[in-house]
């Protein structure tokens, strides 16, 4: 009689224990969180407002006469040195993709691509040598 209830009570267990899977813990697999685009304003290495305070002392020069030339001159000059530091500045702007994961380690990382990527939210990933890989 007690045999057979061991052998129940093992039935029992064996059954439960079949249901459940282990899965080991992963520290570098998570999940993305976020992923947005970011305009990064350029930096003026100083070259435009140059360029451009040249050309529009030039252009301000040709206009007026006597001290009005002199005048249009230098208004010309500081436009010029403006507009040319703002177009070098737009023109060294870029975008950048942020890809943020929560990893099951509990560590939130951020990840910086120069061109589009193809992750979206909820998306599993592992990071493999400092890199997000699809898992």
């Amino acid at each position: 009689m007690k045999a057979i209830q061991i052998a129940k009570i093992m039935l029992a267990a064996c059954a439960l224990l079949a249901g459940t899977t282990a899965y080991a813990k992963c520290d570098n697999c998570g999940t993305v969180t976020t992923v947005r685009t970011i305009n990064v304003k350029g930096e003026g290495t100083g070259l435009g407002a140059v360029a451009g305070g040249v050309l529009g002392g030039v252009l301000g020069h040709q206009i007026g006469g006597g001290r009005g030339k002199d005048v249009a001159t230098v208004a010309g000059a500081a436009g010029g040195a403006y507009a040319g530091h703002q177009t070098e500045k737009n023109m060294k702007a870029k975008t950048q993709y942020r890809v943020a994961v929560k990893l099951e380690s509990g560590e939130s990382r951020t990840f910086t691509y120069n061109s589009a990527t193809s992750y979206k939210v909820g998306d599993k990933i592992k990071v493999d040598a400092g890199k997000l890989v699809r898992q």
